[in-house]
């Protein structure tokens, strides 16, 4: 479930020994301070004055201490592994390296606590941990966008969504970068306590309540450096030239010489996106690229970024970055310094370095576009309706 699903009910009953109001925090060695910092805050200062619930807090090392944050801090928790037997909520704020193994006795304590029914929180890069735990095996859910793709390749079975600022999956909860992991710990105050304590939590904290919206508008074109070396690289290569033209994922899959569903597997094992959403996303941020750098209107726009309608580009544009693209383009420019020049530009993609070097030759036989509109057959139910997996032409 993404942010604005209700969350579905919770598949064990949590242990007698566990309380739901006891939150515990692992923290690691390494783990950047900010994001371990959140969890601490939202749960472990008393505001009852403002209306807002009290939580019990254990900060719990997941390792032997002392703990060294970023920045050369150490840190000492008074509590070690044992004591997130008592935890109706466990949050994993960070992790210090989406490339090393978490430490096998936390990964344990993360299992039990799970299958005792506690509620199992990762923020950014703590979804790594939650992964390695097996927690996450058949779910959506997300981590900071510029991770997605690793964490997918790392663990295929997890189906993860980099465009959320968090995923519900009811005992199950992970959040994008940084500022995302208050956006997830405030949903979890809303689910226990209602929106008034949220509310107030939200304004002792000046934040917002609620976030719209999710990460498409930090994306960029990033890719997992080993696509270079991928022959996959070559379709990529060619989908980024041509967003102007009208194909779709069938046409991609043609040119890699593979079937759909073959292609869809590969694509998403190298990226960690499925290919249509994908495609999608590359097709906004072109047009977001000339709605901020040219004076094209709407409906060329839309031309030259390969949608097939004006309707379509503003249906995928507002579910991906909150608004129209006339109002997105009147708010860029009203932030805009005076007296900076708009610069007409050509749709002319920016291709990412990993693929930039690659011969942009098609494969002999590809076939002329095929029809649009086959849904992902991997595609799970997100609040974004349609969303990935969408009915009808991008």
């Amino acid at each position: 479930m993404s942010q604005d699903s209700a969350a579905p009910e919770a598949a064990r009953k949590l242990s007698g020994r566990r309380r739901r109001e006891v939150v515990a925090v692992l923290l690691f060695s390494g783990g950047p301070i900010f994001e371990s910092s959140i969890p601490l805050s939202v749960f472990g200062i008393d505001r009852q004055d403002a209306g807002v619930p009290r939580y019990r807090l254990l900060v719990c090392a997941g390792e032997e201490g002392p703990l060294r944050t970023t920045g050369g801090l150490e840190l000492t928790a008074p509590y070690g592994l044992e004591a997130i037997g008592r935890a109706g909520t466990v949050v994993v704020p960070a992790w210090r390296s989406i490339t090393s193994p978490p430490p096998p006795e936390a990964l344990d304590a993360l299992r039990r606590a799970h299958e005792e029914g506690a509620r199992i929180v990762g923020l950014c890069t703590g979804a790594f941990v939650l992964a390695a735990a097996g927690l996450l095996d058949g779910r959506p859910a997300t981590t900071h966008w510029m991770y997605a793709p690793t964490l997918a390749k790392r663990y295929p079975s997890v189906h993860v969504d980099p465009r959320e600022l968090f995923v519900d999956d009811g005992d199950v909860l992970t959040s994008a970068g940084t500022a995302a992991g208050i956006d997830l710990c405030l949903h979890i105050v809303r689910t226990d306590h209602g929106t008034e304590a949220a509310g107030a939590l939200a304004r002792r904290l000046v934040v917002p309540p609620r976030r719209s919206g999710g990460q498409e508008r930090y994306l960029d074109r990033s890719l997992p450096e080993e696509i270079g070396a991928d022959p996959l690289a070559e379709v990529v290569a060619w989908a980024l030239e041509h967003l102007h033209e009208q194909f779709d994922v069938e046409t991609l899959a043609a040119r890699a010489y593979m079937s759909r569903r073959t292609f869809d597997r590969r694509f998403r094992s190298l990226t960690g996106s499925a290919p249509l959403q994908w495609l999608i996303t590359q097709r906004v941020l072109q047009a977001q690229r000339l709605l901020e750098t040219s004076d094209y209107s709407v409906d060329e726009v839309a031309g030259r970024c390969g949608f097939r309608s004006p309707v379509a580009l503003r249906g995928h544009f507002r579910r991906q970055l909150g608004s129209s693209p006339a109002a997105y383009r009147a708010a860029y420019r009203a932030r805009r310094p005076q007296g900076e020049p708009t610069v007409a530009v050509l749709s002319e993609p920016v291709i990412p370095p990993q693929v930039s070097s690659m011969a942009r030759r098609a494969p002999a036989g590809a076939g002329a576009p095929l029809e649009l509109g086959k849904p992902h057959p991997e595609a799970y139910v997100s609040g974004r309706a349609g969303f990935p997996g969408q009915r009808g032409a991008p």
